[in-house]
């Protein structure tokens, strides 16, 4: 039995060429060594799996390749590059700088930084995972990066470059590595699985690209765990159940229930998710994800931005055609508050079913039956009947024509007021017990006259009787009155700010309903305003202030406190 390599192993770059995803990165490098440019110390960073060890070691090669192609490739048969690749090269040293961190290791490095390449024309020295050394190793590596012997070069690689001191940022030249886009994985896996011989569909392909989060390595990885559960022939459906993902399926079926407002068959599909492993809040991001990608497509002109095979790219765009871009607003909305929340939900499944609910609910709002409450009825207690009532003397015709005086308390047939959801209204308070609505006078269409509203006015004071306040503002209120958009607008003004605000918030349309009430027309309308500081009467409260405008207002007074010399003060 042959010794079996893993992809991410034997498929791992050996050129720039092969370099996926990094070509801006691949052409800085390769134009560096044509001209000669080469630094001494470089910071190759980036996320986990994009490339960074693997472009620092063709660096390398190619540097000391004795016979670099045109395009700036190593050869491959020099002995630079045959010693390389059987891992025997004197001139290309590693430090995995998690498990050598210390100051010791670094200074044991330094004096190989000293010894010339015995092959080739540079000494690389690759420090993987560099932010993991120590302060006192990062300060006992300055010196030497700073000013390293001409023969040496030092690539740094990271995935975490905030970690690293500012100090050695400044001595390297850095380069940003970024994640794979999905079409290079998609693409780099089926000319793998071409050579493997191994059958596998798009769908699948892209299950494990978007998987592996723009990480290679871990595409590969996941490449190489589902050839060992379904062979050489990949089926999506195992795909996804070796994978533990959620087929694209249950979201078309979920919007489907959205859209139809069938949310028990939304409550089923969830039951169906948890019942395989799924956790409620990859749910949750399942769906989010569905909804966006819905939402895409039926913006034109976002293509670009669906990493699908054309099948499902196809029934993306069918069913986003079905939903209208307010319920996909709405969906994410609903979505991202479920997100915010799930984890502080002491009943997650509950949590994400209430989720359910409102998204069957957007298109289709339950309309509850309402129920009517009758009103409570007042039943007068009848008098007590005497056993046997006394003798009455007839009384005289006009005494037995007299009305006979009304009961007390209100009759059983009186209606009682209507309440609204939050309440009695204003109007409602204002309107006499014994008027029904249905024989409310219909007001009129015509612009009220000033006489008619100052008339009315008074009235309007009396029914806020109950408001102290507003009604002594409202007696005192100097009404002026202007047409605007075909409604006479009546202006009042009253003392502070604090006043003006809570008229306006809470007495405000009242008053409206009951002046256009008692006017008989619609078209008007209350203005607040405030009585300017300047017009404001200042009150005499201190004796001394009581005199002086006692003495402004007569004259003789004033003569009298300066001819009796009186103190005011």
């Amino acid at each position: 039995m042959s010794e079996y390599i893993v992809s991410a192993r034997k498929y791992r770059p050996g050129s720039f060429e092969s370099l996926i995803g990094q070509d801006k990165i691949a052409r800085t490098l390769k134009n560096a060594i044509l001209r000669g440019q080469l630094a001494h110390a470089y910071l190759f960073c980036g996320p986990r799996g994009v490339g960074k060890t693997s472009a620092a070691r063709i660096f390398a090669k190619t540097i000391n390749c004795a016979h670099p192609g045109p395009d700036m490739e190593p050869c491959g048969e020099c002995e630079s590059c045959r010693s390389f690749s059987e891992g025997r090269s004197y001139c290309i040293h590693e430090l995995d700088a998690a498990s050598n961190n210390g100051v010791e290791d670094i200074k044991a490095l330094m004096e190989q930084v000293q010894v010339p390449p015995q092959v080739g024309k540079y000494s690389v020295f690759i420090i993987d995972e560099v932010h993991m050394l120590s302060q006192s190793a990062f300060n006992a590596f300055l010196k030497t990066l700073e000013e390293p012997p001409a023969h040496a070069i030092f690539i740094l690689a990271t995935t975490e470059k905030h970690k690293i001191l500012p100090t050695i940022l400044s001595r390297c030249q850095t380069y940003d590595f970024n994640r794979i886009g999905i079409p290079d994985i998609v693409r780099n896996l089926r000319d793998i699985a071409a050579k493997e011989g191994v059958n596998v569909d798009d769908e699948s392909l892209h299950v494990m690209a978007a998987k592996a989060d723009g990480a290679m390595r871990d595409a590969l990885t996941l490449f190489d765990q589902t050839v060992a559960f379904c062979g050489n022939d990949i089926r999506y459906e195992e795909v996804i159940r070796n994978l533990g993902e959620l087929d694209y399926e249950y979201g078309f079926r979920l919007t489907d229930a959205f859209l139809s407002g069938d949310y028990a068959a939304a409550l089923l599909l969830f039951d169906e998710v948890l019942a395989k492993g799924i956790s409620g809040g990859r749910f949750v991001t399942f769906i989010g994800e569905h909804m966006r990608n819905l939402l895409v497509s039926r913006t034109g002109g976002l293509e670009s931005l669906l990493d699908f095979p054309q099948s499902l790219r196809e029934r993306f765009c069918a069913q986003a055609a079905k939903c209208s871009v307010k319920f996909l607003f709405d969906a994410l909305s609903a979505v991202s508050q479920c997100e915010s929340g799930f984890r502080a939900s002491s009943n997650q499944r509950l949590h994400v079913e209430y989720l359910l609910l409102r998204l069957s609910f957007l298109l289709t709002a339950p309309q509850p039956k309402p129920v009517e409450v009758p009103a409570p009825q007042m039943v007068p207690q009848a008098a007590p009947q005497p056993a046997a009532p006394p003798a009455v003397p007839q009384p005289k015709p006009a005494e037995a024509s007299a009305p006979a005086p009304a009961p007390a308390s209100a009759p059983a047939s009186a209606p009682a007021p209507k309440r609204s959801g939050s309440g009695l209204s204003l109007s409602a308070l204002m309107t006499e017990p014994d008027e029904d609505p249905a024989e409310k006078p219909q007001q009129s269409d015509t612009l009220p006259t000033e006489e008619a509203v100052k008339a009315s006015w008074p009235d309007l004071v009396k029914t806020t009787a109950s408001q102290p306040r507003l009604a002594m503002a409202l007696g005192k209120a100097e009404l002026k009155m202007c047409e605007e958009d075909g409604k006479r607008v009546v202006s009042f003004e009253v003392a502070n700010v604090a006043q003006k605000k809570w008229i306006e918030e809470k007495m405000l349309r009242g008053l409206e309903s009951t002046l256009a009430k008692l006017v008989g027309t619609a078209r008007l309308s209350l203005r607040v305003e405030v009585t300017p500081q300047e017009e404001t009467q200042k009150t005499a409260y201190m004796p001394s202030e009581q005199a002086k405008v006692l003495m402004e207002e007569n004259e003789e007074v004033k003569n009298l406190v300066i001819d009796l010399g009186l103190d005011i003060k």
